[in-house]
Formats: structure tokens, sequence, C-alpha cells
């Protein structure tokens, strides 16, 4: 018999891989799409085998009809309090409604658990949500990927290929964790699927320091990069204080002292991973920074 796997933000990046990844397992997939959702987007849901429940209201009566017969929520919501907390709520309450046994919160991300109320806003909300979550009793698992590692190439000021420079603050030898949006996808399938989890799970595609990040960077783009230290964590949580002041961005899921924090919050000590369950599902082929870099060099040439 086949598992039925409900995904919300299954029109997202994240959330669509996951339903590529599920469609691979010979899951029954149901996507909870807003009745605004790109069309396109829709269709490639379908084209991927996902039945399409459509709401209009995100309520608690559509969404518990939606969630009828599932196995496991999977949520891979996006957003600020309307949506984490809010929307999230209203989810997870219909899953309870109608007795899914099994609920992943839109989690994706470092371990928020290790740090406190304030140093982070959008680890702020899933702390507060979940609050409400282990109020309930519902099986939950939540999965920590540490840093997306695609955001190397694109957003995170870390690898400046122009300017041949590798940017850190802090510890130069101090390791971050990075996992793909795919590798993050395709382990949030297993988990799905898999009959049951622990409360927390945590992943690293890549446990890597600025200075071998460095040594990665001569490989793939060639010789030369050095590393540059603007300075360490004091000075770095200072300017985010700047930044917030003169650019708020309380409506903005991304602004720019939001990714600052973020940076911050990796550096520190406490976002250290001591051991990952990276080896819970062994057929899983890791992607580290230098794959991530040398896909990127290859697209670009």
């Amino acid at each position: 018999m086949k598992k039925v796997i409900l995904v919300a933000g299954a029109t997202g990046n994240l959330g669509m891989r996951i339903v590529s990844y599920l469609s691979q397992k010979n899951a029954e997939i149901r996507v909870i799409v807003r009745s605004e959702s790109e069309a396109q987007k829709i269709k490639m849901l379908e084209t991927l085998g996902a039945d399409i429940y459509i709401t209009d209201h995100w309520n608690l009566s559509e969404l518990t009809i939606a969630c009828q017969g599932v196995s496991c929520v999977i949520s891979a919501l996006a957003g600020l309090r309307e949506v984490i907390i809010d929307a999230q709520k209203v989810l997870l309450d219909a899953a309870i409604a109608a007795n899914v046994p099994r609920f992943i919160p839109s989690d994706f991300s470092l371990d928020f658990t290790k740090f406190f109320y304030g140093e982070n806003r959008n680890l702020d909300l899933r702390r507060e949500f979940h609050e409400y979550l282990d109020k309930t009793s519902i099986s939950s698992t939540s999965i920590m990927n540490g840093a997306f590692t695609d955001m190397l190439t694109d957003q995170m000021p870390l690898i400046l290929i122009k300017q041949k420079l590798i940017l850190y603050w802090g510890d130069a030898d101090h390791k971050w964790g990075f996992t793909t949006i795919d590798n993050t996808a395709e382990y949030t399938a297993n988990v799905a699927m898999d009959a049951v989890t622990p409360r927390y799970l945590r992943i690293a595609g890549d446990l890597i320091s600025p200075r071998e990040v460095k040594i990665v960077a001569n490989e793939v783009f060639g010789p030369k990069f050095r590393l540059f230290r603007p300075g360490g964590k004091w000075l770095l949580g200072m300017l985010i204080k700047i930044t917030r002041k003169l650019s708020p961005g309380k409506n903005e899921l991304y602004p720019a002292w939001q990714g600052m924090q973020y940076m911050h919050n990796l550096i520190d000590e406490r976002a250290n991973i001591d051991k990952t369950d990276n080896d819970r599902y062994p057929e899983i082929q890791w992607k580290t920074v230098k794959d991530v870099l040398t896909d990127y060099q290859s697209k670009t040439l």
C-alpha cells in the first residue's frame, strides 16, 4: 500500500524538489496550493504525479479535508510570521484533526535550538512555532541542514570569484555546515517515507572552514585566492545593528542584515556540528562545496 505524503509549499524551490524525490519513491503525493499559485508550477507538480488540492482560504476545514488519509505532512513553507507561525499553525491543526501521525515542520536551516531569542529574526519564528508544535501529540521531525551550499555561488558573499577572495568573519579554521537544496530535499523525502524518525535530524553535505574553502576555490577556479578577514564576531554584530537600523526591511524575508545575521550564527561555536545523521539513508550521494563550485564553473564556461 502506497504511503500518502502531503507537501505544503510545493511550488517553492525546496518543495518542488521534495515532490520530485517522493515521486521516485512510489509515494502517493498530495500538494496544497493557493488559488493564486502560478499555473506553470501547478502543471509541473501534476507532471510529477502529485494530486493538487487548491485552497481559497487556507482555513482549518479546507486543509483537514486535504489531510485525510495522509501518512506524513511536510511543510516547506517559506515566509515571515504570517506564514511560519500563522499559516503553519493552521496546517498543523488540520493534520492533527485528520489524525495524521507525522509532521515535518519548515525548519530547514542551521540548528536554531542552540541559540536564543533575539539573535536571528527568521530563526526566532521557527523557535516560536516549535513551542506550539511541541505541546501537541503529533510525532514531528525537524531537519537541520546548516546553510544551503547553493548560496555560495549567489547570495552568500563568502567566495568572491572576481576579486579572488574568500571573505570570512572570525576564525579561518572554524568549520561550517553546508548542504545543497537537492540533498536536503532527498533527505526530507526519505524521512517522510520512514516509519519512525527522531525529533531532530542534523545533516551536512560538507563540513568546511574558510581556509579549506580557499584551497577548493584555487582548485576549481585557478590559483591566487586569498583569505580576507574584515573582523571578528563583535564587529559583524555591530554592522548588523547599524544595517538593521538604516534599512529595517521588516516585510522582507531576506533583507541585507538578515543574511549578515545568519553569517553571525554560522561563525558562532554553538553552530558546531559534532555528528551528522547523514548515514541514516546510505543511498544519498552527498554533494560537497567542491562539487557545487565545479558544477557552477562548468555552467559559466
